[in-house]
């Protein structure tokens, strides 16, 4: 009777333990994106052959002196770029010093996967650019439909310092391109100026990852926190928020200037930036 009751409650432990690893396995993630991580957007038929687009990323890879390895988050660059890519539209890649844009470990842990991302795992094509990407430096904006800032704690430490970046930005919104930016991309407009010399983002609706998603997080290291730094170079801040903001997203339009959030917004900005595109297509 006890060896029968042991093997009842062996059997019932392991029955247990493989519900609990295919829940985390498969479960999670449901959960997540129910509660608002990465979710569904609404995708434009758009056929924008002969467009050109700059996405741009950081080239930073550790938080603090000696911390955790960072970089881009990778649904970051995956959702816009495959959204732009889909549409006919060549998409470059490029960097405050060029080479390698660093991927932030933690946004390819299975939990964050999107079917970008697993595309992008299959896809060496993207994974070279990523490897070799495009000094800002030597980038002629006037080739490019519209500029596009990816996000990630690394580009906390470059995008908003780099003054090249800024002028190729400035140069491009002159021409009339379209800006774009998401989470901490949004920090690389700072050095930018408007035609009249003032900063690009002064008297702009935009929005980027929130104060409030920065403390909820923890990661207070990073020198440039995308709220604060915004809305002190004049920008009118716009977010929306949940119990945790890591689960809320929003994007911006104003004008030519389209801005997502945080992870949650590449995709629906990107598909803001190909709307504003299309527009300036048909001449409406």
């Amino acid at each position: 009777m006890a060896s029968t009751r042991r093997s009842r409650i062996f059997i019932t432990a392991g029955f247990l333990l493989v519900v609990g690893v295919v829940f985390l396995r498969f479960g999670l993630p449901g959960v997540l994106h129910a509660a608002g991580l990465h979710p569904e957007y609404e995708r434009g038929d758009f056929a924008l052959d002969g467009r050109r687009i700059l996405l741009v990323a950081t080239n930073h890879d550790v938080l603090g002196e000696g911390g955790d390895p960072t970089g881009v988050a990778i649904s970051e660059v995956t959702e816009p770029y495959y959204d732009f890519l889909d549409a006919g539209i060549q998409v470059d890649l490029a960097s405050p010093r060029g080479g390698v844009i660093p991927v932030d470990p933690q946004t390819l842990f299975w939990v964050m996967s999107t079917p970008s991302v697993d595309r992008y795992r299959e896809d060496p094509a993207l994974q070279a650019k990523l490897e070799n990407s495009i000094p800002i430096a030597e980038v002629d904006a006037s080739d490019y439909d519209a500029i596009f800032l990816a996000g990630g704690w690394g580009a906390a430490y470059d995008l908003g310092y780099s003054e090249e970046l800024g002028e190729k930005i400035t140069e491009a919104n002159a021409n009339g391109a379209v800006i774009g930016g998401v989470c901490h991309g949004p920090l690389g407009l700072l050095q930018a100026k408007a035609p009249d010399g003032s900063p690009l983002v002064a008297g702009r609706r935009l929005t980027a990852v929130t104060d409030k998603q920065v403390q909820e997080l923890g990661i207070d290291v990073t020198p440039q926190h995308p709220e604060r730094e915004l809305r002190a170079a004049g920008a009118v801040f716009e977010s929306d928020t949940a119990f945790r903001d890591v689960f809320a997203t929003h994007v911006v339009v104003d004008k030519n200037l389209v801005t997502g959030q945080n992870q949650n917004s590449g995709g629906a900005a990107a598909q803001s930036v190909m709307e504003l595109l299309s527009q300036d297509q048909t001449g409406s």
